[in-house]
């Protein structure tokens, strides 16, 4: 028995093979960074809503302050605003009992910034709920803070 000629198969092989292998890889990469670029903006929208809560003038103030540092957050990371915000006591998880901060000095609380997203390209009966990310922030009021 001839073997015939094999010139070339290798390259048709090793392309075949790399779809297979590099597919999944290239997916779970951008699947990770989709869960990784939301962890980060729930984390720092936390973080500058509770600094914009603490360097308000007055609480109702103080709340749209707080919104608006979560939407510039999301819009930093080309998500959309679909956050939800929780003060929750200082110390305590984010699905505690929510808390009314006030700007009384030395006043503690934190800072939850909630957002849910599916995972990308994976229908939502296999899916489930999807990812919960959460940023927390403590906010600790200046205690030599005077309110007018």
């Amino acid at each position: 028995m001839t073997r015939g000629d094999d010139r070339g198969s290798a390259i048709v092989e090793f392309v075949f093979v790399a779809v297979i292998v590099m597919m999944p890889l290239v997916y779970l990469i951008v699947a990770v960074a989709t869960v990784q670029r939301s962890e980060f903006a729930v984390s720092q929208a936390a973080r500058e809503a509770g600094r914009a809560f603490a360097t308000s003038d007055r609480v109702d103030q103080a709340m749209g302050r707080a919104q608006a540092a979560v939407h510039l957050a999301l819009h930093n990371q080309g998500l959309p605003d679909d956050a939800e915000v929780a003060f929750v006591a200082a110390g305590s998880p984010c699905t505690a009992a929510r808390i009314a901060p006030d700007l009384a000095a030395g006043a503690q609380f934190t800072v939850c910034v909630t957002r849910h997203l599916s995972i990308p390209a994976v229908p939502s009966v296999l899916a489930g709920k999807g990812i919960t990310t959460v940023g927390e922030y403590v906010v600790h009021i200046d205690d030599y803070r005077t309110v007018s």
